[in-house]
């Protein structure tokens, strides 16, 4: 493979498994977080960012044909707060969303999104026990 293709590099991306089995990915930069949240989520996975501050984006991948429940959501937003500038608060608010309903501006900078439908989670920053 040459690498003068126009290919992006692949997004470097945090990944984390909770207890479920399920998956929790968090881009690491802002061209990651574009990646993540524009073209690796599938429309029915769940979308985090922690509100108001800097942070990365966070994709749980939903499982085709399950729901998650408010127990794992609430584990991936402690992931979204982990990976932002509230780390270090108490209990942070982190917006969710499904993925189908992120969109970037026209014209937007890199790891800018508009996000509808949000729920918000009230979390500890924190990583999943199953991580070792």
């Amino acid at each position: 493979m040459s690498r003068g293709t126009r290919q992006p590099p692949e997004p470097k991306l945090y990944e984390h498994e909770l207890a479920n089995g399920w998956q929790v990915l968090a881009g690491r930069t802002d061209a990651d977080n574009d990646r993540l949240s524009l073209r690796i989520a599938r429309a029915n996975d769940w979308w985090f960012h922690v509100r108001g501050m800097p942070g990365s984006h966070v994709v749980l991948r939903v499982p085709d044909g399950e729901q998650s429940d408010r127990a794992t959501l609430k584990q991936a937003a402690a992931v979204a707060a982990y990976y932002s500038k509230a780390r270090s608060g108490g209990v942070v608010p982190v917006s969710a969303t499904l993925a189908k309903y992120v969109s970037k501006p026209r014209g937007a900078k890199p790891g800018t999104v508009e996000i509808r439908k949000e729920i918000v989670l009230k979390v500890r920053p924190g990583l999943p026990d199953t991580d070792g």
